[in-house]
């Protein structure tokens, strides 16, 4: 009797653990790319770069500053002519900008290869990559990495 009820809780406990794994839509702590998916008012918007806009900002900033314009002692650091103390990221995408992060805007002439952001967001420059930002709450949806790198 005791053997039966230990094996019938051993395979119930088996049963159960793949649903106890499953961690559900929403759930996890990483960004997948539904992140970047605005469902408002039963129609879907995608509010994250896409490979277009990525390269359009590559584009831009290779023709504008060109590489070799950095000092010798920051090119060979390869971070983007930052100084050791501002090449760390204080952002992080899926949250919001602290404060005491200055927000530049974009230039004009990417914002026009870019294509206006879709309602309720805006491009800017932070630390020298590009994000999209929701505006009021200042939370970074996506980024450009390294755009000056």
């Amino acid at each position: 009797m005791l053997r039966r009820f230990v094996f019938v809780a051993v395979a119930a406990a088996l049963a159960a653990s793949p649903a106890l794994a499953d961690k559900g839509k929403g759930k996890s702590k990483g960004r997948g790319r539904e992140g970047g998916v605005v469902e408002e008012r039963g129609r879907r918007e995608v509010v994250v770069f896409n490979d277009r806009d990525r390269e359009a900002v590559r584009t831009y900033w290779v023709q504008t500053y060109g590489p070799g314009n950095c000092p010798p002692g920051l090119a060979k650091k390869h971070n983007g002519c930052l100084p050791p103390g501002l090449a760390k990221r204080r952002y992080v995408v899926g949250r919001p900008l602290p404060a005491s992060v200055r927000v530049e805007p974009l230039p004009p002439v990417l914002v026009t290869r870019l294509g206006p952001p879709p309602a309720g967001y805006e491009y800017a420059v932070v630390d020298g990559d590009v994000v999209k930002l929701a505006v009021g709450t200042r939370l970074v949806v996506d980024a450009i990495n390294a755009i000056l790198r």
